[in-house]
């Protein structure tokens, strides 16, 4: 199975690598269309970035799991509220028997309390 996944990972790593250098190529990203650039008085710097287009590519690939992983979570939100509650509420009803075991048990000798418990569980 190990090897399975080594196969997979290294297969990812290569067509990332084909990919990037199929698309070396410089392109110019604009950061905000130029009417709205020269309304905001940007520097000219600010205007436009140039990048090799994998990384681009690589960014925006990144940029969308990172989005989905947050959509995820937030969507999940209620699955892990609702898990949280169980777990007080098991942790409680614990606390509940053990006490309830003490009370009925007091005043008795402990082996006799363990044996009384062992035979009342089969």
């Amino acid at each position: 199975m190990r090897y399975v996944r080594y196969l997979i990972w290294g297969s990812i790593a290569v067509s990332l690598i084909v990919v990037a250098l199929a698309n070396r190529a410089a392109v110019t990203l604009y950061l905000l269309p130029g009417e709205l650039a020269e309304l905001l008085q940007l520097p000219e710097v600010y205007r436009q970035i140039e990048l090799p287009l994998f990384v681009v590519i690589f960014l925006n690939i990144a940029v969308g799991v990172l989005l989905g992983f947050v959509w995820e979570w937030l969507r999940e939100h209620k699955h892990r509220a609702e898990a949280s509650r169980k777990t007080r509420e098991v942790s409680k009803l614990e606390r509940e028997v053990k006490k309830l075991k003490g009370e009925k048990h007091e005043g008795k000798d402990d082996v006799l309390a363990l044996l009384e418990d062992g035979a009342s569980s089969r």
